[in-house]
């Protein structure tokens, strides 16, 4: 396996993904270039990963989701509560033109289709859901559903 040096600028992140490129170069040598989950620039096949960083935070009576989607407008944006505990995001980001990206030396931003689904820590309700976008940043705030705590009964 190649050895990785780190620069000052390099996260392990970085890293990370230059072992993954490298497993998929050799796995592709393997298999014959059967199929490839990346794209190849300049000899280097970049693992393409489709989905996208979020925050998930339980607040008092409130689950609030924050994704980040740089680069992708308001309209390429759709949310859906899929049950109580699990909303679903996708997103679309339109890439260049084929002229455009002819001349990449390196290419990690990615485009296309992103989907994920966030498991929430609490039930939630559909009704009241909020969810706003500005700057590239998606929130979700969602209403926790009534808990029941049971019902008393009395002692005769």
């Amino acid at each position: 396996m190649a050895r990785i040096e780190r620069g000052p600028y390099r996260t392990i992140w970085q890293d990370f993904d230059d072992l993954m490129a490298e497993m998929e170069s050799r796995f592709q040598s393997l298999l014959g270039g059967i199929s490839s989950r990346g794209e190849e620039v300049r000899g280097r096949v970049v693992p393409a990963v489709r989905d996208f960083r979020v925050d998930v935070r339980d607040h008092e009576d409130e689950v609030i989701v924050v994704a980040d989607l740089p680069g992708v407008e308001k309209e390429n944006v759709a949310v859906r509560l899929i049950d109580p505990q699990h909303l679903e995001i996708t997103s679309r980001r339109t890439g260049e033109t084929e002229e455009e990206s002819r001349d990449f030396f390196m290419r990690e931003r990615i485009y296309g289709l992103m989907s994920r689904t966030v498991l929430l820590p609490a039930e939630v309700a559909d009704e009241s859901a909020a969810a706003t976008f500005k700057n590239g940043v998606l929130e979700v705030r969602l209403k926790k559903a009534p808990t029941e705590t049971g019902t008393a009964i009395p002692i005769e």
